[in-house]
């Protein structure tokens, strides 16, 4: 299984889609099938349970994969122990964007729950999660600057 982790706007569904063509394996983003799963989108699970009710589906999601695909994760799936411990029995990749690139790549977007409120709430949340990406990632994979090609090819030199 090869695990694609960072925060949001790192390129993780990007990449997970062209690492799949190009490794002819399948992919699976996390988030899209939480929400086929639940009939809701992910605001307003946000919205009508609240955050933990989600991060509960993320887990149940991560357990219930099998196989050997590519797995395009939520921002936020290692907050949790438990979904650390199962990330770590794959190959983790961590999509490294700065800060001014999340920025950029995130100016327009009014869906995500957690991109909503006070710039330095924001920016406090990534520096948090920092640790946690750094500390599970197999291999660490800078994302500024760089086209979704180059990356995936690196992520492929990464495999062989």
């Amino acid at each position: 299984m090869i695990y694609l982790i960072g925060f949001m706007g790192s390129g993780k569904s990007t990449i997970a889609k062209q690492l799949s063509e190009e490794l002819h394996k399948e992919y699976i983003e996390m988030d899209e099938e939480i929400e086929k799963k639940e009939g809701a989108t992910i605001p307003q699970m946000f919205s009508d349970h609240g955050e933990s009710y989600f991060r509960e589906k993320e887990t149940l999601f991560l357990k219930s994969i099998k196989g050997d695909e590519i797995v395009s994760t939520g921002g936020g799936i290692i907050l949790a122990d438990e979904n650390r411990d199962l990330l770590a029995e794959g190959t983790v990749f961590y999509l490294q964007a700065s800060w001014e690139t999340i920025v950029e790549r995130l100016a327009d977007d009014t869906e995500r729950p957690l991109w909503k409120g006070e710039i330095a709430e924001k920016k406090a949340r990534l520096e948090e999660r920092l640790p946690l990406y750094e500390s599970l990632a197999d291999y660490i994979i800078p994302v500024d600057g760089k086209t979704p090609g180059v990356i995936t090819d690196e992520i492929v030199k990464c495999l062989k």
